[in-house]
């Protein structure tokens, strides 16, 4: 599958893109509109940065705890409860007079039912599309994620001038509500995947087998870490830039589409599974810049180019499924973004609260020069591990092991 013509001929892709079409811009617009409201009643940019990323970080929890279920539950019933559930936590955000506490409260249910969202989704497309079609479609579903947020943070922060944050709210829970529709509507009722029921026991065996091979093991590093650590920046715009954070936002998108569209659709097979530590230099890089607190105008270059270093993920989700059994595909892409999201919150709460120490721009300096630390360490470890591989008689440590069941 080499064009985007025999991708949207696929039956249900199409209905799949615009269900997260609506859940992405709902988590967009309501996202701004929380974290403006959190920092309009606080004036804290910690607590305006976890209000926004917080879901990300308790997703954590959700993925040690839920995560067999994205291999083991029907995966239209799973989405379309997802998103209902999102619907009803926006509107109690919504609510006059809520207490910060209580915010938080909620955040943490989204977080631990978001969960398995990400493995549910990564493992529709995988049955959606065939094999060859797997890069080229998900290069399209990264791209739609950056446009929805373009549009999202953009319209979000249109609205925001003309409209109360709680009223932002409510147009983000009709939004989910819309989501949950299309996808009951436009989904076909598939059985779940794995046999078994959904369990504590099962997640931790799955996990603990995804995990035991070194190379995984390293993929799902570099797929966190780095960006995690960016994402932290991210999470400081509000507060570096208050007039402005919609429009930050809505750059890094457009940043993220083109890097998605270069990678996914132009780039041979042969180079893009080079480029995984290059983009990741490139995600990170820019933001160095921050130290000089640039205006709006350069902050937007800035961020536009360093997003393109994103679809670092497309180079290592295609490496994460070469060395991956088949029936854990769900789980495994499950972890991945539970894990990317864990460390995306992580990342939040590390820059909120190096910007209430020190200022904003050196936050987002720091957690640039982190990121590219890391990068550079993983790279390294690659390197090492190819070397370990390539000595005679050494046992490879992946595509050997026993899928994982529930007895």
């Amino acid at each position: 599958m080499r064009s985007y013509r025999s991708l949207f001929r696929t039956a249900e892709f199409t209905p799949f893109l615009l269900s997260f079409a609506a859940f992405a811009a709902a988590q967009t617009i309501g996202g701004l509109a929380l974290a403006t409201l959190v920092f309009r009643a606080t004036g804290s940019p910690f607590l305006s940065a976890v209000s926004m990323f917080g879901p990300q970080l308790a997703q954590l929890l959700g993925g040690a705890f839920l995560l067999s279920g994205a291999d083991r539950l029907p995966p239209r019933a799973v989405l379309s409860a997802l998103s209902l559930s999102f619907a009803a936590a926006t509107t109690v955000l919504a609510l006059p007079g809520l207490p910060v506490w209580a915010v938080f409260g909620v955040v943490l249910l989204q977080g631990l039912v978001a969960s398995l969202g990400g493995g549910v989704r990564g493992g529709l497309l995988n049955e959606i599309l065939t094999k060859d079609g797997y890069v080229l479609g998900r290069s399209v579903f990264n791209m739609l994620w950056g446009l929805t947020q373009m549009a999202g943070f953009a319209t979000g922060g249109a609205l925001l001038a003309l409209l109360s944050p709680r009223t932002c709210l409510l147009l983000a829970a009709a939004l989910y509500a819309l989501a949950a529709l299309v996808t009951h509507l436009g989904l076909t009722a598939r059985p779940p995947r794995s046999v078994g029921r959904p369990s504590l026991a099962a997640t931790w065996r799955a996990n603990a087998l995804l995990w035991s091979s070194r190379h995984r093991r390293l993929t799902y590093l570099g797929l966190w870490v780095p960006n995690g650590l960016i994402v932290g920046s991210d999470s400081l715009y509000v507060s570096y830039a208050p007039e402005a954070a919609g429009m930050l936002y809505a750059f890094g998108a457009l940043g993220m589409f083109a890097g998605d569209l270069a990678v996914g659709r132009l780039v041979p097979h042969a180079l893009r599974r080079r480029l995984a530590t290059p983009l990741r230099l490139l995600l990170a890089v820019p933001y160095l810049f921050f130290v000089l607190r640039p205006g709006v105008t350069l902050s937007a270059v800035a961020v536009t180019v360093a997003s393109a270093g994103f679809a670092a993920s497309l180079v290592l989700q295609e490496r994460l499924m070469s060395l991956t059994p088949e029936d854990l595909a769900g789980q495994a892409l499950g972890l991945h973004t539970t894990g990317m999201a864990a460390l995306q919150g992580i990342g939040a709460l590390l820059a909120g609260a190096l910007a209430q120490l020190t200022s904003p721009a050196t936050a987002m300096t720091l957690m640039a020069a982190a990121s590219v630390t890391v990068t550079l360490t993983l790279a390294a470890l690659g390197r090492y591990e190819k070397r370990q591989s390539a000595v005679p008689g050494t046992r490879p440590s992946f595509l050997s092991e026993p899928a994982a069941r529930d007895k």
